[in-house]
């Protein structure tokens, strides 16, 4: 055995032999160390040998689940090396096993840029997409067929990594995509992600890596059964669990969650005077299996045919719940570099690359029971409970039954079994009840004639679907109007959610909106799970709210059929908010984007006097009722108009309308002649189809829309 062994010398080593002979060498070089773990100067001479065997440990143990050495060998080397740096702090490096676990609490994470920005990826979601896709990559190569390289699309926290000089120096979240949090420490908790590597041995100075953590499904389940014996609420799926972990303060709770890293992509590369080209994305996956980045799956497969990709992608789909990870898809990247490079990206997006997406996952259920809920504006929907069920790593047990007709149009009985799904992998939705199983015991669903807040009678108008409850005074009414003010889109009171306003409310302290204004936070910092910095950030988020624009403000009253659209629109045409007292049906409708039903709302909600009433109360509380008119931006989308249906992939529809209106375009609230585009997201809803009955309205999909706003800000 040699004495000295340096890293570079060492895995130099272990390149010259196969996998038996490495694996054989480990163990042996284990074994004689385990005899002489109370000889400390043998240890101090062979150090770094110790080092890399304990490396090579954790990844038998916690990446390839195949341990060579019972727990308590391992650790017993892992105490021998604790011993030794402690007692010889000149010994220590910064890649030791020893350092992945830093001194105390992280307070917050800095934002730091990546090396280069982390794009999303284009989605397909069927053999159609796939092959139009193919085209367009073939056509752009000037290639009469491509090489893709296949993997699986984990489901998990993206991260990016950084190495230089063989070390990893920082550790990132996605972030923005181009910006992340640093979260360095957290990440050198997880076992699959080395401290250092090889890097310099194919000639890499700096390297900028992407990967995403994972938490297998059998960690999880039994990570929720620690948190269900200390009467903690269980987390919702996987991959909220990899991204809340990489996130908590106490790098060494990290340690605890059993997080893995699966690293499938070269970001950018720095080379010195000894690079070694890389010909292809497969080979530069090889290249980091050799380097120590063994992901916990290792399946990657090639092909030349987009025929044979899309074989593989539906034999993949049909084994999904057989697999150890979460995966909601395949992804497909052109292999060679060079024509990666060719191809190029688009703002959002690689050309070479493409995420084909499995369909929504789909379990059977019993619905136990419904429950009748209140909203803001006095509408009644069903909710049915139902047994608990996984579906795509979430346990679901409500789902909207959406109103009486939706009931009767499915047949949906208490008692009943049920085929239900999560569209898009985000919201339940029961598919159907399975009528042709029912024993006789399954009962009618029966709607209430009273609201079950207030007892009032609950009215239905011909023209909608929706029972609602009259009583504007009704409890239930004003706890979720409170909760539309306070939210994201309206005034935006972070801290003041759901269960604060219910508790603030059964409390006396809040009984109506206004009152947000007048909570008594002395008193408050005295109960029970509310801290004093807590209470002033609650504090300042209220005052903060005051400065609001006045389009927040319309929004946030809950006003029938206005929502951020139209307010934005109404605040253009007024000076002061109660300004809107003076328009009658006729003039409302006058306004742009303003139809016959959305001018009686507005006309009946500010001829109410106790709506005035309250909106005086606001103004006296230092709210912004004053309008402060925006000057229309100029651009090649001027006197356009858009409109947005269903739900976008590649950003937020805020953002997609912060474009339009950038670019000079208008946003609209509804289909009309006067629209000139509407947009398409997934599961588009009934705009579409009305939509497409109005010749002059243009119809483009996600991302059309972004080439057409890409083109128009050249």
């Amino acid at each position: 055995m040699k004495k000295k062994h340096k890293n570079s010398n060492f895995r130099a080593q272990l390149r010259m032999m196969d996998v038996n002979e490495s694996t054989r060498f480990y163990l042996d070089n284990s074994k004689q160390l385990l005899e002489k773990l109370n000889n400390i100067t043998f240890l101090k001479e062979n150090i770094e040998l110790l080092r890399n065997l304990i490396r090579f440990h954790e990844q038998r143990y916690y990446v390839m689940n195949n341990p060579l050495l019972a727990d308590a060998e391992f650790d017993q080397l892992y105490a021998a090396l604790v011993k030794l740096e402690n007692e010889n702090p000149n010994l220590i490096t910064i890649d030791s096993p020893t350092q992945r676990v830093g001194p105390g609490f992280t307070k917050q994470f800095r934002t730091v840029p990546h090396l280069v920005p982390m794009l999303s990826l284009e989605n397909s979601y069927n053999a159609e997409d796939l092959i139009e896709w193919n085209r367009k990559a073939k056509e752009l190569s000037g290639l009469p067929f491509l090489n893709f390289c296949v993997e699986p699309k984990f489901d998990g926290a993206s991260i990016s990594l950084v190495y230089e000089n063989d070390l990893l120096v920082r550790g990132a979240t996605r972030g923005d995509g181009v910006a992340g949090e640093d979260i360095t420490l957290n990440l050198k908790q997880i076992k699959s992600i080395p401290l250092s590597a090889a890097f310099s041995t194919y000639g890499i100075q700096q390297v900028e890596i992407r990967g995403e953590v994972l938490i297998n499904k059998e960690n999880f389940r039994k990570y929720n059964e620690q948190l269900a014996e200390q009467n903690l609420p269980p987390l919702a799926n996987p991959r909220n669990a990899a991204s809340g972990s990489l996130r908590m303060k106490d790098a060494k709770l990290v340690g605890k969650r059993k997080l893995e890293a699966f690293i499938y992509h070269i970001a950018y590369v720095q080379y010195n005077d000894n690079k070694k080209e890389i010909p292809s994305h497969s080979k530069s996956l090889e290249m980091l299996w050799n380097l120590g980045f063994r992901s916990p799956v290792n399946e990657k497969m090639i092909f030349n045919k987009i025929d044979d990709v899309i074989s593989f992608c539906a034999e993949y789909e049909a084994k999904r719940d057989t697999l150890p990870y979460e995966i909601d898809g395949l992804v497909i990247k052109v292999d060679e570099l060079k024509m990666q490079d060719k191809l190029g990206m688009t703002t959002h997006h690689p050309r070479w690359a493409i995420a084909y997406k499995f369909k929504a996952r789909q379990s059977t259920s019993k619905l136990l029971q419904v429950e009748f809920q209140v909203g803001r504006t006095g509408s009644i929907t069903p909710v049915a409970k139902i047994k608990p069920v996984p579906i795509g790593g979430v346990m679901v047990a409500s789902i909207s039954l959406h109103n009486e007709e939706f009931i009767r149009e499915k047949d949906i009985r208490i008692g009943d079994s049920l085929l239900v799904e999560r569209a898009g992998d985000v919201i339940p939705y029961i598919v159907k009840s399975f009528a042709e199983v029912r024993n006789g015991e399954e009962q009618q669903i029966v709607f209430p004639q009273n609201c079950p807040s207030c007892n009032a009678n609950l009215i239905k108008t011909e023209e909608e679907a929706v029972w609602r409850c009259p009583n504007s005074h009704c409890a239930a009414q004003i706890v979720e109007r409170m909760i539309h003010f306070t939210s994201k889109d309206a005034m935006d009171i972070r801290g003041l959610g759901d269960a604060n306003i219910r508790k603030f409310y059964a409390l006396g302290w809040l009984k109506e909106i206004p009152d947000i204004y007048h909570l008594p936070f002395d008193l408050m910092k005295t109960m029970e799970g509310f801290g004093a910095k807590s209470v002033d950030n609650l504090k300042d988020a209220i005052d903060k709210s005051k400065t609001q624009p006045l389009y927040r403000l319309i929004n946030a009253l809950g006003i029938r059929f206005v929502g951020e659209t139209t307010a934005k629109g109404l605040s253009q045409h007024i000076d002061h908010l109660l300004d809107l007292q003076k328009f009658d049906n006729e003039s409302l409708q006058k306004l742009e984007d303003v139809g016959v039903k959305v001018a009686q709302s507005i006309f009946q909600y500010f001829n109410d006097e106790e709506n005035i009433v309250m909106l005086r109360k606001l103004e006296s509380a230092g709210l912004q009722l004053n309008s402060i008119k925006k000057q229309s931006a100029e651009g090649n989308l001027t006197g356009k108009s858009f409109l947005f249906t269903g739900t976008l992939l590649k950003m937020k529809r805020s953002e997609a309308e912060e474009k339009v209106e950038a670019n000079g375009g208008k946003i609209l609230s509804g289909v009309s002649s006067k629209l000139d585009y509407l947009v398409v997201g997934e599961d588009a809803g009934s705009k579409l189809e009305k939509a497409k009955k109005i010749a002059s309205i243009q119809i483009l999909t996600e991302d059309e829309f972004i080439e057409l706003v890409t083109v128009t800000t050249l």
